[in-house]
């Protein structure tokens, strides 16, 4: 067959695979949580912008909005690609698992730990390249982190770098206790660190009485190896206080704004030491 009928016959042919596309779209392999789902029947309802009324920077919040709010929000901008299986089906896998891992439009629902896990998660992944995704930011090149992006998020992470405590200052404390230290590890540390096994952070099992960079075969940082810092009650406090006053350019995003908090997470790991 030639001409215009093998034309015809191409048309047909295309046009069923669009139908069938658009057929498949409507299919939820990843569950009610995907994208044109969380439109008909969302897993919760947000009548506001996210994070709109939250204690953030606004140029923070417009790099969170522009860059990561497709998948990390309940405020999906759906691409025409987006209308088509099987891409359809890649996008809603992506969105679901970000938006389990954290979501801007409930920001303000997160507890002040989660909070600053949050932040310091979302400096390590823009430092390292990781976020937006390779397949997103193949079809969305604005949303590529800067430099700059880097630096007003790791601003707004560390925040007004805390005071550290004084001895007039200790003196309004209370007595430092392992019991409490060991309940902040888990909500504050355990995203990045585990007591016996090295995670994005070393092992801390023993950090106390340790040098820094000496856990073998953890990837440190250049700053870190070079400080040779033993890790006892004074570098510990300064360098949950601020990070970067007691080694600059180490790749820790997180610190303890907290004294008492910092003394009772001391005393935890101090006393898993054995000392």
């Amino acid at each position: 067959m030639r001409g215009p009928g093998r034309v015809v016959i191409w048309c047909a042919g295309a046009l069923a695979v669009l139908l069938l596309s658009l057929l498949l779209a409507r299919t939820h392999p990843f569950g009610d949580a995907g994208l044109y789902a969380a439109r008909s029947a969302p897993l919760m309802v947000v009548e506001e912008k996210a994070m709109e009324h939250a204690a953030v920077p606004p140029a923070v919040r417009a790099i969170l909005m522009t860059k990561c709010a497709d998948c990390h929000s309940a405020q999906t901008r759906a691409p025409i690609y987006g209308r088509f299986a099987p891409a359809s089906w890649l996008m809603e896998r992506d969105i679901v698992h970000a938006r389990r891992a954290m979501n801007l439009s409930l920001w303000e629902r997160y507890s002040a730990d989660e909070q600053e896990a949050l932040k310091a998660e979302i400096v390590i992944q823009a430092k390292a390249g990781t976020m937006p995704p390779v397949q997103y930011g193949v079809v969305h090149w604005k949303a590529k982190i800067t430099d700059a992006d880097v630096q007003a998020l790791t601003q707004w992470a560390r925040g007004t770098p805390s005071q550290h405590v004084t001895d007039a200052a200790r003196q309004g404390l209370m007595e430092a206790d392992a019991a409490r230290g060991k309940e902040i590890f888990k909500r504050r540390c355990t995203g990045c660190h585990a007591m016996e096994q090295d995670r994005e952070g070393p092992r801390l099992r023993d950090v106390f009485g340790r040098t820094s960079g000496a856990v073998a075969g953890f990837d440190y940082s250049p700053a870190l190896k070079k400080a040779h810092v033993v890790w006892d009650e004074t570098t510990l406090e300064q360098w949950l206080a601020d990070p970067d006053t007691l080694v600059a350019g180490n790749n820790m995003e997180f610190h303890v704004a907290k004294a008492q908090e910092r003394r009772d997470l001391i005393r935890f790991l101090k006393e898993s030491a054995g000392r």
